[in-house]
Protein backbone atom coordinates (compact mmCIF):
# COMPACT_ATOMS: atom_id res chain seq x y z
CA UNK A 1 0.00 0.00 0.00
CA UNK A 2 1.24 3.16 -1.06
CA UNK A 3 2.38 5.16 2.41
CA UNK A 4 -0.35 8.28 1.85
CA UNK A 5 -2.89 5.65 0.98
CA UNK A 6 -2.50 4.60 4.94
CA UNK A 7 -3.63 8.66 5.52
CA UNK A 8 -7.21 7.69 4.52
CA UNK A 9 -9.69 5.88 6.22
CA UNK A 10 -11.22 2.85 4.43
CA UNK A 11 -14.28 2.62 2.12
CA UNK A 12 -17.21 2.10 3.37
CA UNK A 13 -16.30 2.51 7.34
CA UNK A 14 -19.19 2.84 9.25
CA UNK A 15 -19.40 5.98 11.12
CA UNK A 16 -21.79 7.28 13.86
CA UNK A 17 -21.74 11.32 14.56
CA UNK A 18 -23.26 12.62 17.54
CA UNK A 19 -24.45 16.86 17.15
CA UNK A 20 -23.86 17.06 13.84
CA UNK A 21 -25.92 19.68 12.12
CA UNK A 22 -23.79 21.83 12.01
CA UNK A 23 -20.27 23.22 12.92
CA UNK A 24 -17.68 20.61 13.67
CA UNK A 25 -19.57 17.64 13.59
CA UNK A 26 -20.82 18.84 9.77
CA UNK A 27 -17.50 19.28 8.90
CA UNK A 28 -16.81 15.51 10.09
CA UNK A 29 -19.55 14.18 8.25
CA UNK A 30 -19.16 15.87 5.02
CA UNK A 31 -15.27 14.90 5.40
CA UNK A 32 -16.00 11.39 5.90
CA UNK A 33 -18.53 10.78 3.49
CA UNK A 34 -16.09 12.44 0.68
CA UNK A 35 -13.37 10.26 1.57
CA UNK A 36 -16.23 7.32 0.84
CA UNK A 37 -17.65 6.01 4.78
CA UNK A 38 -20.63 5.35 5.60
CA UNK A 39 -21.75 8.49 7.84
CA UNK A 40 -24.92 8.88 10.15
CA UNK A 41 -25.49 11.46 12.36
CA UNK A 42 -28.06 13.31 14.43
CA UNK A 43 -29.00 16.27 15.98
CA UNK A 44 -31.73 18.41 18.22
CA UNK A 45 -32.25 20.75 15.53
CA UNK A 46 -34.46 19.13 12.37
CA UNK A 47 -34.06 22.05 10.54
CA UNK A 48 -29.92 21.51 10.34
CA UNK A 49 -30.70 17.95 9.67
CA UNK A 50 -32.38 18.62 6.64
CA UNK A 51 -29.99 21.13 5.57
CA UNK A 52 -27.16 18.75 5.63
CA UNK A 53 -28.73 16.33 4.67
CA UNK A 54 -29.99 17.92 1.20
CA UNK A 55 -25.98 18.58 0.56
CA UNK A 56 -25.36 15.02 1.05
CA UNK A 57 -27.84 12.84 0.20
CA UNK A 58 -26.43 9.78 0.89
CA UNK A 59 -26.07 10.78 4.59
CA UNK A 60 -28.31 9.14 7.19
CA UNK A 61 -29.25 11.31 9.97
CA UNK A 62 -31.65 11.37 12.95
CA UNK A 63 -32.99 13.74 15.42
CA UNK A 64 -32.38 13.08 19.37
CA UNK A 65 -31.68 15.08 22.66
CA UNK A 66 -28.13 13.29 23.48
CA UNK A 67 -29.28 14.46 27.10
CA UNK A 68 -31.66 11.46 27.21
CA UNK A 69 -30.68 8.32 27.18
CA UNK A 70 -33.86 6.81 25.89
CA UNK A 71 -33.60 9.03 22.42
CA UNK A 72 -30.33 8.38 22.29
CA UNK A 73 -30.65 4.26 22.24
CA UNK A 74 -32.64 4.80 19.44
CA UNK A 75 -30.53 6.70 17.02
CA UNK A 76 -27.85 3.58 18.03
CA UNK A 77 -30.45 0.97 16.98
CA UNK A 78 -31.44 3.30 13.99
CA UNK A 79 -27.82 3.73 12.71
CA UNK A 80 -26.86 0.11 13.57
CA UNK A 81 -29.80 -0.69 11.19
CA UNK A 82 -29.43 1.95 8.28
CA UNK A 83 -25.48 1.18 8.74
CA UNK A 84 -25.09 -2.57 8.99
CA UNK A 85 -23.08 -1.93 11.88
CA UNK A 86 -20.68 0.48 13.71
CA UNK A 87 -17.10 0.71 12.63
CA UNK A 88 -16.18 4.61 13.92
CA UNK A 89 -18.35 6.44 17.08
CA UNK A 90 -17.45 10.36 17.12
CA UNK A 91 -19.17 11.44 20.41
CA UNK A 92 -18.93 15.30 19.47
CA UNK A 93 -22.49 16.84 20.87
CA UNK A 94 -22.24 19.57 23.43
CA UNK A 95 -23.38 22.94 24.19
CA UNK A 96 -21.12 25.90 25.37
CA UNK A 97 -23.21 26.03 28.66
CA UNK A 98 -23.59 29.47 30.76
CA UNK A 99 -20.92 31.92 31.69
CA UNK A 100 -20.66 34.08 34.52
CA UNK A 101 -19.04 33.63 37.77
CA UNK A 102 -20.00 30.09 40.01
CA UNK A 103 -22.09 31.98 42.28
CA UNK A 104 -24.53 33.16 39.79
CA UNK A 105 -24.64 29.74 37.68
CA UNK A 106 -28.42 28.57 38.31
CA UNK A 107 -28.13 24.88 39.07
CA UNK A 108 -30.48 23.83 35.97
CA UNK A 109 -28.15 25.29 33.70
CA UNK A 110 -24.85 23.48 35.20
CA UNK A 111 -26.98 20.43 35.17
CA UNK A 112 -27.95 21.01 31.61
CA UNK A 113 -24.28 21.29 30.59
CA UNK A 114 -23.20 17.92 32.43
CA UNK A 115 -26.14 15.73 30.65
CA UNK A 116 -25.65 17.65 27.47
CA UNK A 117 -21.80 17.68 27.07
CA UNK A 118 -21.36 14.52 29.41
CA UNK A 119 -23.96 12.25 30.52
CA UNK A 120 -24.68 12.25 26.76
CA UNK A 121 -20.74 10.39 25.67
CA UNK A 122 -21.98 7.27 28.33
CA UNK A 123 -25.19 6.96 26.84
CA UNK A 124 -23.44 6.27 23.02
CA UNK A 125 -20.44 4.19 24.90
CA UNK A 126 -22.87 2.47 26.85
CA UNK A 127 -25.17 1.12 23.82
CA UNK A 128 -22.24 1.11 21.08
CA UNK A 129 -19.45 -0.37 22.85
CA UNK A 130 -21.06 -3.57 22.39
CA UNK A 131 -21.22 -3.35 18.65
CA UNK A 132 -18.19 -1.98 17.87
CA UNK A 133 -16.56 -5.21 19.39
CA UNK A 134 -18.90 -6.40 17.10
CA UNK A 135 -16.77 -5.60 14.09
CA UNK A 136 -13.15 -6.92 12.98
CA UNK A 137 -12.08 -4.39 11.25
CA UNK A 138 -10.29 -1.29 13.25
CA UNK A 139 -13.15 -0.15 15.43
CA UNK A 140 -12.61 3.08 17.57
CA UNK A 141 -13.73 5.82 19.52
CA UNK A 142 -13.69 9.51 18.78
CA UNK A 143 -14.56 12.10 21.80
CA UNK A 144 -14.72 15.73 21.19
CA UNK A 145 -13.35 17.79 23.67
CA UNK A 146 -11.77 21.30 24.10
CA UNK A 147 -8.87 22.69 25.00
CA UNK A 148 -10.76 23.69 28.19
CA UNK A 149 -10.08 19.98 28.54
CA UNK A 150 -6.70 20.85 29.87
CA UNK A 151 -6.67 24.38 30.87
CA UNK A 152 -8.86 26.07 33.65
CA UNK A 153 -11.06 28.53 31.99
CA UNK A 154 -12.51 31.37 34.32
CA UNK A 155 -16.81 31.81 34.34
CA UNK A 156 -17.03 28.77 32.09
CA UNK A 157 -16.58 25.95 34.66
CA UNK A 158 -19.31 23.85 33.62
CA UNK A 159 -17.82 23.46 30.05
CA UNK A 160 -14.55 23.29 31.65
CA UNK A 161 -15.44 20.52 33.68
CA UNK A 162 -17.38 18.06 31.35
CA UNK A 163 -13.77 18.92 28.92
CA UNK A 164 -11.84 17.68 31.56
CA UNK A 165 -13.88 14.64 32.57
CA UNK A 166 -13.67 13.60 28.43
CA UNK A 167 -10.13 13.38 29.12
CA UNK A 168 -10.26 11.09 31.35
CA UNK A 169 -13.24 9.27 30.29
CA UNK A 170 -10.94 8.54 27.02
CA UNK A 171 -7.63 7.72 29.06
CA UNK A 172 -9.58 5.05 31.04
CA UNK A 173 -11.58 3.45 28.27
CA UNK A 174 -8.21 3.17 25.98
CA UNK A 175 -7.13 1.03 28.49
CA UNK A 176 -10.10 -0.81 29.28
CA UNK A 177 -10.99 -1.50 24.89
CA UNK A 178 -7.47 -2.10 23.84
CA UNK A 179 -7.75 -5.62 24.52
CA UNK A 180 -10.80 -5.97 22.36
CA UNK A 181 -8.91 -3.72 19.80
CA UNK A 182 -10.59 -0.34 20.06
CA UNK A 183 -9.02 2.62 20.07
CA UNK A 184 -10.10 5.60 21.90
CA UNK A 185 -8.70 9.01 21.34
CA UNK A 186 -10.17 12.70 22.32
CA UNK A 187 -9.61 15.67 20.05
CA UNK A 188 -9.44 18.75 22.07
CA UNK A 189 -10.19 21.80 19.36
CA UNK A 190 -9.27 25.01 19.95
CA UNK A 191 -10.51 28.51 18.90
CA UNK A 192 -12.82 27.50 16.31
CA UNK A 193 -13.94 30.43 14.62
CA UNK A 194 -17.53 30.86 13.51
CA UNK A 195 -20.60 31.96 14.63
CA UNK A 196 -20.58 29.82 17.86
CA UNK A 197 -17.68 31.32 19.31
CA UNK A 198 -18.56 34.57 17.99
CA UNK A 199 -21.72 34.25 20.90
CA UNK A 200 -19.07 32.77 23.74
CA UNK A 201 -16.86 36.03 22.73
CA UNK A 202 -19.51 38.09 23.04
CA UNK A 203 -20.53 36.45 26.34
CA UNK A 204 -17.60 36.64 28.14
CA UNK A 205 -16.82 40.46 26.96
CA UNK A 206 -20.25 41.41 28.50
CA UNK A 207 -20.00 39.18 31.84
CA UNK A 208 -16.55 41.18 32.57
CA UNK A 209 -17.04 44.41 30.93
CA UNK A 210 -15.52 45.03 27.57
CA UNK A 211 -15.87 45.49 23.43
CA UNK A 212 -16.48 42.31 22.15
CA UNK A 213 -13.31 43.27 19.92
CA UNK A 214 -11.58 43.55 22.67
CA UNK A 215 -12.66 40.05 23.54
CA UNK A 216 -11.63 38.80 20.53
CA UNK A 217 -8.01 40.28 20.32
CA UNK A 218 -7.47 38.85 23.85
CA UNK A 219 -8.63 35.10 22.96
CA UNK A 220 -6.24 35.64 19.61
CA UNK A 221 -2.74 36.95 21.99
CA UNK A 222 -3.78 33.64 23.86
CA UNK A 223 -2.94 31.59 20.50
CA UNK A 224 1.03 31.04 19.37
CA UNK A 225 -0.38 31.20 16.04
CA UNK A 226 -1.98 34.14 17.01
CA UNK A 227 -5.41 32.55 14.46
CA UNK A 228 -8.57 30.61 15.52
CA UNK A 229 -8.86 27.34 13.75
CA UNK A 230 -11.14 26.14 11.64
CA UNK A 231 -13.91 22.97 11.55
CA UNK A 232 -12.05 21.07 8.60
CA UNK A 233 -8.49 21.33 10.72
CA UNK A 234 -10.58 19.06 13.63
CA UNK A 235 -12.39 17.17 10.70
CA UNK A 236 -8.66 16.51 8.94
CA UNK A 237 -7.73 15.44 12.83
CA UNK A 238 -10.81 12.91 12.45
CA UNK A 239 -10.03 11.40 9.27
CA UNK A 240 -6.42 11.17 10.43
CA UNK A 241 -7.14 9.02 13.56
CA UNK A 242 -10.15 6.57 11.62
CA UNK A 243 -6.97 5.98 9.18
CA UNK A 244 -4.86 2.90 9.05
CA UNK A 245 -1.92 5.64 9.58
CA UNK A 246 -3.12 5.82 12.82
CA UNK A 247 -3.71 2.24 14.07
CA UNK A 248 -1.21 2.65 16.78
CA UNK A 249 -2.72 5.47 18.34
CA UNK A 250 -5.05 5.12 21.77
CA UNK A 251 -5.25 7.29 24.49
CA UNK A 252 -4.75 10.27 23.52
CA UNK A 253 -6.11 13.93 24.12
CA UNK A 254 -4.63 15.67 21.12
CA UNK A 255 -5.32 19.33 20.95
CA UNK A 256 -5.97 20.87 17.24
CA UNK A 257 -5.93 24.70 18.64
CA UNK A 258 -2.90 26.57 17.25
CA UNK A 259 -1.22 26.24 20.61
CA UNK A 260 -3.73 27.94 22.95
CA UNK A 261 -1.34 28.75 25.85
CA UNK A 262 -4.10 30.00 28.95
CA UNK A 263 -7.51 30.62 28.78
Amino acid sequence: MNTFELLKPRPGLRVLISGAGAGIGAAMAEAFLQAGANVYVCDVVPSALEALKQKNPALHTGVADVAVREQVDAIVDDAREKLGGLDLLINNAGIAGPTGEVENIAAADWERTISTNLNSQYYFLNKAVPILKETSDAPAIIAISSVAGRLGYAYRTPYSSTKWAIVGLVKSLAIELGPSNIRVNAILPGVVQGERMDRVIAARAESTGVTFEAMRDEYLRKISLRRMVTVDDIAAMALFLASPAGHNISGQAISVCGNVEYL
